[in-house]
């Protein structure tokens, strides 16, 4: 459905919240067509993040392990993408 969420099944070490964060941030943009968080959209957009990734957290422990880690490496694993979000930061 969407290219930008990455595979967090079998990453050594586990998917991080951030991470898992970051996927249903795109997955709850990609199904609402909510780019831009205004005064109307922001509650339900977050809460239905944190619903998802909550989900998300609990399916990723449930399921068994991976006999191969995923092919991608997270967005937020690369080094290119901490820098600019560290950027972003300062």
């Amino acid at each position: 459905m969407c290219r930008n969420i990455t595979t967090l099944r079998g990453l050594q070490p586990a998917a991080t919240a951030e991470e898992i964060e970051a996927a249903a941030r795109q997955y709850v943009r990609k199904v609402t067509g909510v780019q831009s968080l205004s005064d109307a959209t922001r509650e339900p957009f977050e809460a239905a993040v944190a619903e998802i990734a909550e989900i998300t957290t609990r399916l990723l422990g449930e399921l068994p392990d991976r006999r191969q880690p995923p092919a991608t490496v997270p967005p937020l694993r690369r080094p290119e993408v901490r820098a600019r979000m560290a950027l972003k930061k300062a």
